[in-house]
C-alpha cells in the first residue's frame, strides 16, 4: 500500500499567505488546514502558535531572485536591456512582497522583518546602486550618482506596483516586448507594463553612455 505524501512546512505556509493575504490575521486556522488539505491539529504540531503561523508566511525573501540576475549581468549584454529586465523582477518580487509588508504592519511587527536598522529597501537601494556604479566604471554609463538613479527605478516601481495593488479592479496597460533574455524564459514574446518601457526610457536618456 503507498504512503500519502507528507505535505511539507512551504506548502501548509502557501496556503497560509493566500488565506491570510485575503482575510487578515483573523483568519481561521481550520480554514488554512481544509486549504492545506491537513487537519488543524496538524498545524500545530509545525507551528506551535498562529502569530508564528503568520509571522512565518508574510516573510519576506532574504536575497530577491533579481539580485542573483545583476550578479550575471554586470558588464555583459545591452545595459538597457538588461534594465529592462532587471526593472521587470523587480516589479514582480514587489507583487509579491507589497501585499506581505502591508499585512505585517497591520500586526505592528513590519520593522523586524525588513530589516531592523537597515530595512530591506534600504538593502535593495544599496545592491542597485553597487551594480549601476560598476556599469559607470566600465564605461556603459555616462558618470552620474548611481544612488540616485537606484533611488528613482526601485522608488517607482514600488510606487507603481502600490498604486496597482490598490487599483486591483483597473486594468494597467501593457505592451509586447521582444527580449530573448528576459528571464531566461525562452519565449519570444512578453507582456510587460508599459510603464516599465516608459520609465527605463526616460532615466536612459540621462544616463547614457555618450
Amino acid at each position: 500500500m503507498s504512503r500519502i505524501p507528507r505535505i511539507t512546512n512551504q506548502q501548509i505556509l502557501e496556503a497560509a499567505r493566500q488565506v491570510f493575504l485575503q482575510q487578515g490575521f483573523g483568519a481561521s486556522t481550520l480554514e488554512i488546514a481544509q486549504r492545506a488539505g491537513i487537519s488543524e491539529a496538524s498545524i500545530f504540531k509545525r507551528f506551535s502558535t498562529k502569530e508564528e503561523l503568520f509571522f512565518a508566511a508574510m516573510r519576506i525573501p532574504e536575497k530577491p531572485l533579481w539580485m542573483n540576475e545583476l550578479e550575471s549581468l554586470c558588464g555583459k549584454g545591452d545595459l538597457k536591456e538588461n534594465l529592462i529586465n532587471i526593472c521587470l523582477q523587480i516589479m514582480e518580487f514587489y507583487r509579491e512582497v507589497l501585499p506581505r509588508i502591508i499585512m505585517l504592519r497591520s500586526q505592528g511587527n513590519a520593522r523586524a522583518e525588513l530589516g531592523g536598522k537597515e530595512p530591506k529597501p534600504m538593502r535593495d537601494v544599496k545592491v542597485l546602486t553597487a551594480f549601476l556604479e560598476r556599469e559607470i566604471n566600465q564605461d556603459r554609463l555616462r558618470p552620474c550618482d548611481p544612488q540616485t538613479v537606484a533611488h528613482i527605478l526601485l522608488g517607482s516601481v514600488m510606487n507603481y506596483v502600490f498604486v496597482e495593488q490598490m487599483s486591483s479592479q483597473v486594468s494597467m496597460p501593457t505592451a509586447e516586448l521582444t527580449i530573448g533574455s528576459y528571464l531566461n524564459s525562452g519565449e519570444p514574446t512578453i507582456e510587460v507594463s508599459v510603464f516599465i518601457l516608459g520609465i527605463v526610457d526616460v532615466i536612459w536618456q540621462g544616463i547614457a553612455p555618450s
